[in-house]
Protein backbone atom coordinates (compact mmCIF):
# COMPACT_ATOMS: atom_id res chain seq x y z
CA UNK A 1 0.00 0.00 0.00
CA UNK A 2 2.87 2.58 0.42
CA UNK A 3 4.34 1.76 -2.61
CA UNK A 4 1.13 2.47 -4.01
CA UNK A 5 0.88 6.43 -2.41
CA UNK A 6 4.67 6.54 -2.97
CA UNK A 7 4.16 5.93 -7.00
CA UNK A 8 0.45 8.25 -6.88
CA UNK A 9 2.63 10.99 -5.52
CA UNK A 10 5.32 11.28 -7.73
CA UNK A 11 2.83 10.99 -10.39
CA UNK A 12 0.57 13.63 -8.70
CA UNK A 13 4.16 15.94 -8.44
CA UNK A 14 5.43 14.87 -12.00
CA UNK A 15 1.92 15.92 -13.63
CA UNK A 16 2.38 19.45 -11.60
CA UNK A 17 5.32 19.85 -12.84
CA UNK A 18 4.55 19.46 -16.36
CA UNK A 19 1.57 21.70 -16.12
CA UNK A 20 3.40 24.58 -14.89
CA UNK A 21 6.15 23.62 -17.79
CA UNK A 22 2.99 23.40 -20.28
CA UNK A 23 1.57 26.97 -19.54
CA UNK A 24 4.71 28.81 -19.22
CA UNK A 25 7.07 27.40 -22.23
CA UNK A 26 5.45 28.91 -25.21
CA UNK A 27 6.40 25.89 -27.96
CA UNK A 28 2.59 25.32 -28.30
CA UNK A 29 2.89 25.53 -32.01
CA UNK A 30 6.29 25.45 -33.85
CA UNK A 31 7.20 26.00 -37.13
CA UNK A 32 9.79 27.46 -39.48
CA UNK A 33 10.00 30.46 -41.14
CA UNK A 34 13.26 32.37 -43.67
CA UNK A 35 15.62 33.06 -40.73
CA UNK A 36 14.85 29.75 -38.61
CA UNK A 37 12.04 28.44 -36.43
CA UNK A 38 9.19 30.36 -34.95
CA UNK A 39 7.60 28.84 -32.09
CA UNK A 40 4.12 30.38 -30.37
CA UNK A 41 2.70 29.53 -26.84
CA UNK A 42 0.03 31.01 -24.69
CA UNK A 43 1.92 34.32 -23.91
CA UNK A 44 4.40 35.13 -26.69
CA UNK A 45 5.54 34.66 -29.92
CA UNK A 46 9.34 33.69 -30.43
CA UNK A 47 12.06 33.01 -33.39
CA UNK A 48 15.27 34.68 -31.76
CA UNK A 49 14.05 36.75 -29.65
CA UNK A 50 10.29 36.89 -27.82
CA UNK A 51 7.33 39.48 -28.34
CA UNK A 52 3.87 39.29 -27.21
CA UNK A 53 1.74 36.79 -28.74
CA UNK A 54 -0.25 38.62 -31.83
CA UNK A 55 -4.09 37.54 -31.61
CA UNK A 56 -6.68 38.37 -33.90
CA UNK A 57 -9.64 40.66 -31.92
CA UNK A 58 -12.02 37.47 -32.98
CA UNK A 59 -9.63 34.85 -31.31
CA UNK A 60 -8.45 36.73 -28.15
CA UNK A 61 -11.35 35.68 -26.52
CA UNK A 62 -10.25 32.20 -27.10
CA UNK A 63 -6.51 32.71 -26.18
CA UNK A 64 -7.75 33.88 -22.76
CA UNK A 65 -10.06 30.96 -21.96
CA UNK A 66 -7.62 28.64 -22.87
CA UNK A 67 -4.65 30.89 -20.59
CA UNK A 68 -7.66 31.19 -17.78
CA UNK A 69 -8.09 26.89 -17.84
CA UNK A 70 -4.46 26.05 -17.89
CA UNK A 71 -3.95 28.35 -14.74
CA UNK A 72 -7.00 26.89 -13.19
CA UNK A 73 -5.78 23.36 -13.83
CA UNK A 74 -2.07 23.80 -12.08
CA UNK A 75 -4.43 25.67 -9.38
CA UNK A 76 -6.67 22.72 -8.82
CA UNK A 77 -3.83 20.17 -8.79
CA UNK A 78 -1.66 22.03 -6.64
CA UNK A 79 -4.93 21.99 -4.36
CA UNK A 80 -5.34 18.35 -4.69
CA UNK A 81 -1.82 17.20 -3.88
CA UNK A 82 -1.76 19.79 -0.93
CA UNK A 83 -5.57 18.02 0.10
CA UNK A 84 -3.98 14.24 -0.19
CA UNK A 85 -1.02 15.04 2.18
CA UNK A 86 -3.45 16.72 4.59
CA UNK A 87 -5.52 13.76 4.09
CA UNK A 88 -3.11 11.26 4.20
CA UNK A 89 -2.07 12.38 7.97
CA UNK A 90 -5.80 13.06 9.50
CA UNK A 91 -7.89 10.76 7.21
CA UNK A 92 -9.54 7.65 9.44
CA UNK A 93 -8.52 4.23 8.34
CA UNK A 94 -10.77 2.64 6.18
CA UNK A 95 -11.95 6.32 4.40
CA UNK A 96 -11.41 6.83 0.89
CA UNK A 97 -10.04 10.13 -0.53
CA UNK A 98 -13.05 11.78 -2.57
CA UNK A 99 -12.23 15.22 -2.22
CA UNK A 100 -8.71 15.03 -3.17
CA UNK A 101 -10.10 12.33 -6.41
CA UNK A 102 -13.14 15.41 -6.80
CA UNK A 103 -10.72 18.23 -6.99
CA UNK A 104 -8.57 16.16 -9.68
CA UNK A 105 -11.33 15.46 -11.56
CA UNK A 106 -11.94 19.22 -11.72
CA UNK A 107 -8.20 19.67 -13.37
CA UNK A 108 -8.83 16.64 -15.60
CA UNK A 109 -11.69 18.41 -16.72
CA UNK A 110 -9.63 22.29 -16.35
CA UNK A 111 -6.89 20.74 -18.77
CA UNK A 112 -9.74 19.25 -21.23
CA UNK A 113 -11.11 22.36 -21.92
CA UNK A 114 -8.24 24.19 -22.63
CA UNK A 115 -6.47 22.01 -24.80
CA UNK A 116 -9.74 21.69 -26.68
CA UNK A 117 -10.17 24.83 -27.61
CA UNK A 118 -6.48 25.17 -28.19
CA UNK A 119 -6.96 22.55 -31.07
CA UNK A 120 -10.08 23.79 -32.31
CA UNK A 121 -8.81 27.94 -32.54
CA UNK A 122 -4.94 27.80 -33.23
CA UNK A 123 -3.82 24.87 -34.58
CA UNK A 124 -2.25 25.06 -37.80
CA UNK A 125 -3.05 28.92 -37.63
CA UNK A 126 0.68 30.24 -37.57
CA UNK A 127 1.21 33.33 -38.66
CA UNK A 128 4.64 33.64 -40.93
CA UNK A 129 5.23 30.13 -40.32
CA UNK A 130 5.61 27.13 -43.22
CA UNK A 131 4.63 23.28 -42.22
CA UNK A 132 3.27 24.16 -38.75
CA UNK A 133 3.47 21.40 -36.13
CA UNK A 134 2.67 20.90 -32.62
CA UNK A 135 5.51 21.55 -30.11
CA UNK A 136 6.15 20.09 -26.60
CA UNK A 137 4.38 22.45 -24.63
CA UNK A 138 0.58 21.07 -26.44
CA UNK A 139 2.26 17.45 -25.93
CA UNK A 140 2.75 18.00 -22.40
CA UNK A 141 -0.86 19.37 -21.75
CA UNK A 142 -2.17 16.40 -23.28
CA UNK A 143 0.08 13.69 -21.39
CA UNK A 144 -0.95 15.98 -18.57
CA UNK A 145 -4.52 15.63 -18.63
CA UNK A 146 -4.23 11.58 -19.41
CA UNK A 147 -2.49 11.40 -15.81
CA UNK A 148 -4.91 13.50 -13.92
CA UNK A 149 -7.68 11.47 -15.18
CA UNK A 150 -5.93 8.50 -14.14
CA UNK A 151 -5.07 10.06 -10.83
CA UNK A 152 -8.66 11.14 -10.15
CA UNK A 153 -9.91 7.80 -10.61
CA UNK A 154 -7.07 6.22 -8.72
CA UNK A 155 -8.11 8.96 -5.71
CA UNK A 156 -11.67 7.71 -5.67
CA UNK A 157 -11.01 4.07 -5.47
CA UNK A 158 -8.13 4.68 -3.01
CA UNK A 159 -8.71 3.60 0.64
CA UNK A 160 -6.25 4.26 3.02
CA UNK A 161 -5.56 1.19 5.27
Amino acid sequence: MLVLLAGIFVVHITTVIMLFVSTIANVWMVGSYNFGTISTGLWMLCNKTCTQLPVSSRDEASLKAVQAFMILSIIFSVVALVLFIIQLFTLEKGKRFYMTGAIMLVCWMCILIAVSIYTARFTGSMVYATNPHHGYSFILAWICFCFSFIIGILYLVLRKK
